[in-house]
């Protein structure tokens, strides 16, 4: 008899407003301290610069406005577990939409503070259970804002990276969130239940096909922090690198994920 599916994972929706809101501000606040020259930094991000990226930062918030400009669905025909696979298909859309406001906004704090104070407008104009048409398909407005709380924990750093010095405080559980929704995205990329993947304190997924654990400790078993994590999990950083570094503790013959990473482009 096969396993019972596990239970598609809950968030509560007044933590996630609270903390796309909190970590957009601290994005806001490291972007004040940007000078012209730290602006023209190259990224990680192929192409980008600091500008390009504060930019696209913006652009991930006002999703929300132009989602909510649009019809409402007539009924959620996708989850949020779809979301992570869906967001590599629009890439050169985005690329174009990011350098155009790029262009087109030369005052970026005026341009975060104008998406923060719409983002707070529309949140409190609408239920969380407003359907919005995604590029996955129709979700929630509550699921949404969960995968903005993504984008702007994995973009806060990229904008770290790119700037020697830049400290941009990771608010707690959008940081959770972020850490959570990707590591279920591994569970459905390589389902199974042979390893183990702990991400202390906000995770630990089964996957991974093979022989499964029933007690004890796992024969296969990855373990390593938030951060490092997220990066694996969006391609920021390579599996051999991070195991080499030690950033990843990873036992058991069924413990190497390198053919699984990353989970989102």
């Amino acid at each position: 008899m096969p396993p019972a599916k596990k239970r598609p994972r809950t968030y509560d929706p007044a933590r996630t407003r609270t903390a796309v809101l909190a970590q957009f501000a601290n994005v806001r606040d490291a972007v004040r301290t940007l000078g012209p020259e730290q602006l023209a930094l190259p990224t990680r991000l192929a192409g980008w610069t600091v500008r390009d990226l504060v930019a696209h930062i913006g652009m991930a918030v006002t999703a929300v406005h132009r989602a909510l400009d649009q019809p409402e669905p007539a009924k959620p025909d996708a989850v949020l577990l779809d979301w992570p696979f869906g967001t590599s298909g629009n890439a050169a859309a985005i690329d174009d939409f990011t350098r155009r406001l790029a262009v087109g906004h030369s005052d970026l704090d005026a341009y975060l503070a104008d998406a923060d104070g719409g983002l707070r407008a529309l949140l409190d104009a609408h239920p969380g259970t407003r359907l919005l048409a995604t590029n996955v398909g129709a979700l929630s407005l509550d699921d949404y804002l969960v995968t903005r709380a993504v984008e702007l924990v994995v973009h806060a750093d990229d904008l770290a990276a790119a700037v020697p010095g830049l400290d941009i405080p990771h608010d707690r559980q959008a940081l959770a969130a972020c850490t959570r929704l990707l590591a279920d995205a591994l569970a459905v990329k390589a389902p199974g239940g042979s390893t183990e993947v702990r991400v202390p304190p906000y995770a630990v997924v089964q996957c991974v096909e093979g022989p499964r654990h029933t007690r004890g400790t796992p024969p296969n078993v990855v373990e390593t922090d938030p951060l490092t994590w997220i990066r694996l999990a969006t391609g920021r950083l390579g599996w051999q690198e991070a195991v080499a570094d030690a950033r990843v503790s990873a036992s058991g013959e069924r413990a190497d994920l390198g053919a699984y990473l990353p989970v989102m482009g």
